[in-house]
């Protein structure tokens, strides 16, 4: 951190939703040269203080300061204005527009007769990413990065704007640790140039390498800020979830002799070869590697969705067809949380109930009447199971936050 001059101050914020107070008299502060971890578990309240920083929501009491100046925020347009800027978890890019039209798209540098002067945004672009030491082009097709060169076309849009506050929402969850360590590399050269940033993560482990302090937050209120060079994990969650986390589970018993109920065998497709696994009654079964190796593609190709070429596919033993599709597979039990979730798992601008219980109407069907009370006590069922922390089953989804989404 640099002389710890304050950039931000996010004084005693309050937001309240129908039936959910989600924000109660939260206060922040980020220095110039910083980098402010946001930590808490879903529906701590992170999304929501992130949302009226940006201007996406209007906050119902408090104050925001930027260098020291009160500065009301209520449109996106205002946040930009203030140097302000959001790097969302799920990236906002053109695929099929190269790296400088997404830098400058919707500000886009003009000629003196108002023509597109591309040559103007791709020099400006490629100084950016140059400052940045981001090794690629500029004119570059975004759909032909990787997605962590598209999180550093984010970052560098982003210093585009001049911003002196970067938030970044979950930037390492599809890096691998190779592409998470060149992102840290980036963000210190951001804090050497006095740039301050508010970091969320999940991954305890990136704390001690990327931030200075950290800001803990728990049912819409501020717990603590801590030193995070200092602070050790289990304190963190500890204050995360209101209570000492004295032992790990750890499960050390062995699964080899239990039942197999999902086996694959040879699997290809024209994104994997030659595919073949076990799971057994019991077990969690991990897929690792880098990204673009083909566990999501080894996935699809079992489910039917992308179109399988060989191998075979058995669950409790019985094969299933070669042309098997996914409504097939999750009548065979199979049940499918996609990785993208917006796009490829639900529906955002409908309710919590429509989403839920989309894919299990058969369960609330009476002969070919409609149960409307037993679909709405499974899904608050639900909601109670799982702590999805929401006003009710008739809230909008793109109202929630990720994790509650997510469940």
């Amino acid at each position: 951190m640099s002389d710890g001059t304050v950039l931000l101050r996010m004084n005693n914020i309050h937001k309240r939703f129908p039936g959910v107070y989600a924000l109660n008299d939260v206060s922040i502060e980020l220095h110039e040269g910083e980098v402010l971890a946001l930590l808490g578990e879903n529906g701590a309240g992170k999304s929501t203080l992130i949302k009226i920083l940006g201007g996406i929501y209007s906050k119902d009491e408090g104050s925001i300061e930027v260098s020291g100046k009160e500065t009301p925020i209520n449109a996106v347009a205002d946040a930009r204005a203030a140097g302000i800027s959001i790097i969302h978890q799920e990236l906002v890019l053109v695929p099929y527009l190269n790296v400088a039209a997404n830098i400058f798209l919707g500000r886009e540098l003009r000629t003196k007769g108002n023509l597109l002067d591309s040559d103007a945004m791709l020099k400006r672009s490629q100084e950016i990413l140059d400052s940045l030491k981001i090794r690629f082009s500029a004119s570059k097709r975004v759909n032909e990065l990787t997605v962590a060169q598209q999180q550093m076309v984010e970052i560098a849009k982003a210093i585009s704007f001049e911003s002196r506050i970067i938030v970044m929402d979950e930037p390492t969850s599809a890096l691998s640790d190779a592409d998470a360590e060149a992102l840290f590399d980036t963000i210190d050269r951001l804090k050497a140039s006095g740039i301050g940033i508010i970091y969320i993560s999940h991954r305890m482990s990136e704390l001690q390498r990327v931030a200075d302090r950290v800001t803990v937050m728990r049912d819409g209120k501020v717990i603590a800020t801590k030193d995070a060079k200092t602070t050790s994990n289990d304190e963190l969650v500890a204050l995360m979830v209101g209570r000492d986390i004295g032992n790990y589970y750890n499960r050390d018993h062995a699964l080899a002799k239990e039942e197999v109920v999902l086996e694959v065998e040879g699997l290809s497709s024209e994104k994997v070869h030659d595919v073949s696994f076990k799971l057994h009654k019991g077990e969690i079964l991990g897929f690792g590697g880098l990204v673009g190796c083909g566990r999501t593609e080894s996935i699809l190709a079992m489910l039917g969705i992308d179109k399988r070429t060989a191998g075979r596919v058995l669950i409790n033993g019985k094969e299933q067809p070669r042309k098997v599709d996914a409504h097939e597979a999750y009548s065979q039990g199979i049940g499918f949380v996609p990785e993208d979730r917006r796009d490829e798992g639900m529906f955002p601008m409908l309710d919590v109930k429509f989403n839920m219980s989309l894919k299990s109407l058969p369960k609330v069907m009476r002969g070919a009447r409609y149960d409307k009370r037993l679909e709405t006590e499974l899904c608050q069922r639900y909601m109670k199971e799982l702590s999805i922390k929401a006003p009710g089953i008739y809230t909008r989804m793109n109202s929630l936050s990720g994790g509650n989404q997510q469940k």
